[in-house]
């Protein structure tokens, strides 16, 4: 009787993931520069001047606004470099209205009995955001990029990925705006208290209220950017590091 073929495995192979291309370097750099008001509506360069500023040859660099380009950042000059374009309002009303229909439909999903919610990525953002007043950051930027990570946990932890992989994308698309929020410290404190009672209203399961303070939360920030003018945004190039 033959003996049997015996399985073999096949070794696994460890993928060592590829550092960024400098194009994909230049990119990050230059959407940073925008969402840290470094570059502002209407701000003209050219490659010549950032390939020097940014240590790379135009290659990249071209690369790169193409990508901005495409993203709606920036438009080509015809023989006159670059600018940065003005902000569309409409558009960011448009996402503001997305994104708060996919973080209701979170909430709710974190109020219920779904087996798929992830209660520790919840109890994570207690550290953060239920703390004693003198506890609380007074660093815009960092407050600014928790908030992101508050609402990114919301929606990550009710267990659909594709409306993690949305909301994400949004994200993305709103920051450049969103962080105007944050240059007044008013709006720092009023982010812990707001985002302390939608954490309470999730962890006692009532659906109803988390909605109607997770919603009001979003839209006294949308209410913010619809007052928005260039000024503001000029003004905010020149604004602390952290707030008073």
């Amino acid at each position: 009787m033959p003996m049997p073929t015996p399985v073999t495995r096949r070794t696994a192979r460890r993928v060592t993931p590829q550092p960024p291309s400098r194009s994909e370097r230049v990119y990050e750099q230059l959407k940073r520069d925008v969402a840290d008001f470094r570059l502002v509506p209407g701000d003209r360069f050219t490659e010549n001047e950032l390939s020097e500023r940014l240590g790379v040859s135009r290659t990249p660099v071209r690369e790169a606004l193409l990508r901005l380009q495409q993203e709606g950042l920036v438009e080509v000059l015809f023989r006159n470099g670059w600018r940065v374009l003005p902000f569309d309002f409409e558009k960011f009303e448009q996402l503001y209205d997305l994104r708060l229909v996919i973080e209701t439909a979170a909430v709710q999903r974190l109020c219920g009995d779904d087996p798929q919610v992830d209660r520790a990525r919840l109890e994570a953002l207690d550290a953060v955001w239920l703390v004693p007043a003198e506890q609380r950051s007074g660093d815009v930027r960092q407050v600014a990029q928790w908030d992101e990570e508050f609402h990114a946990s919301l929606v990550a932890a009710a267990g659909n990925a594709e409306m993690a992989r949305v909301h994400r994308d949004v994200t993305e698309r709103i920051r450049i705006i969103r962080r105007l929020d944050f240059t007044k410290p008013a709006r720092i404190d009023a982010t812990y208290e707001e985002h302390a009672k939608i954490l309470h209203a999730i962890q006692r399961k009532r659906g109803d209220q988390a909605v109607l303070l997770l919603r009001a939360h979003i839209e006294t920030s949308q209410a913010e950017v619809r007052k928005i003018t260039l000024h503001q945004v000029h003004l905010a190039r020149h604004a602390p590091e952290s707030a008073a």
